[in-house]
Formats: structure tokens, C-alpha cells, sequence
């Protein structure tokens, strides 16, 4: 049997149709974006392109997105960035986030607390890995430089209510931002009807290329530069712009936008299909993240007495490609913030299971995927056990 990828949180192939637009600026258009001659202006011009595709798109203007390597260094550059400018400006000191965010968020929080000076509040989650607005407004204060919640979690697929917790920090003036790096993929990004101040994106999450993210920064927002060098992209991120990248992520972000409710309606019932069979079949296993209130193409779970990493390796054994959780804790034999930020005891959080579907997932796929976990999930107990 040819082998069965579920892991596309974790990334995603290239769609030939974004290969296609990147391809010319690889040999053909590669001149430097900062260059006058007309080989430069030639990739400025794709450059700026993609900066007015990717601003219809979020709806706001081409001068505030920003772009990045990917988006991890855009949840750097935004907690970095605005905290640094706040405490200069106003003096505020405090850095509102929850442990269940993406470890670019959590660890960057983490570093600026122990290095710069900076004091973090981490806001408690509910027993779906969701914070709650009312949460956000007890904890929120004139002292608060940034608050940063993710608009769906990688690794349960929960989707926050961004809206409501950006208009807690728009009625007492805190910069609010949102990684939306996941949710790009399947959920709305229109950055207005959000009223986010900043957003992070990354385009190997929606069928584009690895290596290229972005920030949109809302015009007014505090934020100092953390890459310092030349003027690219408006003195915020020195460096020479990726031109074949950046092309790339705006085609991929356009498609993802234009398709999401195809792409949304052909995964959700394998989706459902897939959690009510698990939750069914298998003893012992609880679903993470909720039930509704979720991406569309992502299932997660912990099953009692599982070791996680071994079950993964059971899986790939069989054919099936999934994952623990984040990618970026892979091999980590422990639970990761998220899962333990949810409650659960040791037998349960040492159990987790993600798999997530994409553009090429079937319902033969899926099935497939069915008739070994229940089998697997059993082993992996005998074997922990001992």
C-alpha cells in the first residue's frame, strides 16, 4: 500500500498552480527587488503584486503586510516588536498569552520575560483549549503592552473567538494579536471583520511554499523592527525580499481564499466521519478541542495509557503518516503545553493523537486509516504496559 499522509497542519505539498507562478522567478525575472535596472524592477513589481493580492485578501492595505521567512519569525516579530515599542512608549510592561499558543508565541513570551524584563500573564484556557473573552477582561489592564491569542490551535484544531477578544483589547487600547498561521488554510481572514491589529501567516500551511511568511501590522500599531539592516519591507524586516517565495504565498493564499468552501465541504464529513468512528471503536479515548468549534479538516485525541510516540511509529509502520501534536515538538517523549494546558492527568496526555486531511485525502484513505488504529492503539497499550 502506498503510504497515507494525515499530517497537513503540520505542512502541506506545493499546489502545482502555485509552483507555476514561482517558477519564472527562480531563472528568468531573479534580479534583486532593490535593484534599479530593469531586472530589479522587474522583481519588485512581482513583489508588490503579491503585497496588493495578499491585502485584498485580508482587507487592508498593501503597505501593512509585511513579509516574513515564515511564521514563526512574524510571532516574533509581532510580540517582539510591539512589546519593545509599548514599554518605550507608554511604560506598559505585561504580556497577556495562554500556554496552549504555538511554541513561536509561548517561548518568544517566555524569553522576553526571563531576558528583557517583561512580565507575563498566562491566560487559562477551558477544558476545550478555548480562552473565553470574559477571561481576557479580568486579566487585561492600562499596564498591558501586547495580548496574543492563536485564531485555531494547531494541535486540537479549537478555534478561538477572535472578534470578541479583540474587542476586549480595542475598549482599553492593547494592541491585539492573532496567529493565524493554521487557520488561514480554512477560515476567514478578513482582517477588518476580525479587528485584529496584527496577524501571522505562513504559506506551507495552505499549499505554498516553506520558508515564506507575513505579518499584517494595522497602520498606527507601535511595533520596532527586530531585524535591523536595510530598508526592506518599510524598515520593519531588513533582508533581500524572496521573490519566487513571495509570489508563491500570495497565489496559495488567493486559491485558499477563493476555495475555501469547496475545500471545507469535501473534508468536514471526512472529518466527522473519521471522530465518530474513533471515538466509537477504541476504548478509553477522549476527543481534544471540541466538537463543533473546529477546523474543518482536523481530528485530534488522547487515548489512556498510550504512549503517543510509539503509536506514531506503529502508524508510519502501517503507512499512516500522522502526528502527536505540533511538528515542532516531535520526538519530545513529554505532553506538550497544549495538551497539559487542557487538564488532563499523565495516563491521558501522554496519548495524543492528530490527524489532520487535505487536498488529497479520501474516503478510502480514511477507512483505511479505521480498520488499523483500533488494532495499534491496543498494541501500543500492551507494549506500554509492559
Amino acid at each position: 500500500m502506498e503510504p497515507i499522509y494525515l499530517d497537513y497542519a503540520a505542512s502541506t505539498p506545493v499546489d502545482p498552480r502555485v509552483l507555476a507562478v514561482m517558477l519564472p522567478y527562480f531563472h528568468e525575472s531573479f534580479g534583486n527587488p532593490s535593484s534599479v535596472h530593469r531586472y530589479g524592477q522587474q522583481a519588485e513589481a512581482a513583489v508588490e503584486t503579491a503585497r496588493e493580492t495578499i491585502a485584498a485578501t485580508l482587507n487592508c492595505r498593501p503597505e501593512e503586510i509585511i513579509f516574513t521567512s515564515c511564521g514563526s519569525e512574524s510571532d516574533n516579530l509581532a510580540l517582539r516588536g510591539v512589546a519593545m515599542a509599548m514599554r518605550e512608549k507608554t511604560g506598559a510592561n505585561w504580556i497577556l498569552t495562554s500556554r496552549a499558543e504555538h511554541p513561536a508565541v509561548s517561548k518568544t513570551a517566555i524569553q522576553l520575560e526571563k531576558q528583557h524584563g517583561f512580565q507575563v500573564e498566562w491566560l487559562p484556557v477551558d477544558k476545550f483549549g478555548i480562552v473565553r473573552p470574559e477571561t481576557l477582561e479580568k486579566a487585561i489592564c492600562n499596564n498591558t503592552a501586547i495580548v496574543s491569542v492563536m485564531y485555531s490551535n494547531n494541535e486540537i484544531g479549537a478555534i478561538n473567538p477572535i472578534r470578541e477578544l479583540a474587542a476586549v483589547c480595542r475598549a482599553h487600547n492593547v494592541p491585539f494579536h492573532t496567529d493565524a498561521v493554521q487557520a488561514a488554510a480554512y477560515l476567514p481572514v478578513n482582517v477588518q471583520a476580525l479587528s485584529v491589529d496584527l496577524m501571522s501567516l505562513g504559506a506551507h500551511k495552505y499549499y505554498g511554499p516553506k520558508g515564506i511568511g507575513a505579518l499584517y501590522i494595522r497602520k498606527g500599531t507601535p511595533i520596532a523592527s527586530i531585524l535591523t539592516g536595510g530598508g526592506q519591507e518599510f524598515g520593519m524586516r531588513a533582508g533581500t525580499s524572496n521573490v519566487p517565495l513571495i509570489v508563491g504565498f500570495a497565489e496559495a493564499l488567493r486559491l485558499a481564499a477563493e476555495e475555501r468552501a469547496a475545500r471545507t465541504a469535501s473534508l468536514q464529513p471526512l472529518r466527522d466521519h473519521l471522530i465518530g468512528a474513533v471515538l466509537e471503536s477504541i476504548p478509553y479515548v477522549r476527543l481534544t478541542g471540541p466538537i463543533e468549534n473546529r477546523m474543518p479538516n482536523h481530528a485530534s485525541f488522547v487515548f489512556k495509557d498510550v504512549d503517543g510516540n510509539l503509536l506514531l511509529n506503529l502508524l508510519d509502520a502501517a503507512g499512516f503518516a500522522c502526528s502527536s501534536g505540533s511538528a515542532c515538538k516531535t520526538g519530545n517523549p513529554e505532553p506538550s503545553d497544549v495538551i497539559n494546558a487542557l487538564g488532563l492527568s499523565r495516563d491521558w496526555a501522554l496519548g495524543s493523537l492528530r490527524i489532520t486531511l487535505g487536498s488529497d485525502t479520501t474516503p478510502a484513505h480514511i477507512d483505511a486509516f479505521l480498520q488499523v488504529l483500533p488494532g495499534l492503539v491496543q498494541k501500543s497499550r500492551s507494549l506500554t504496559r509492559g
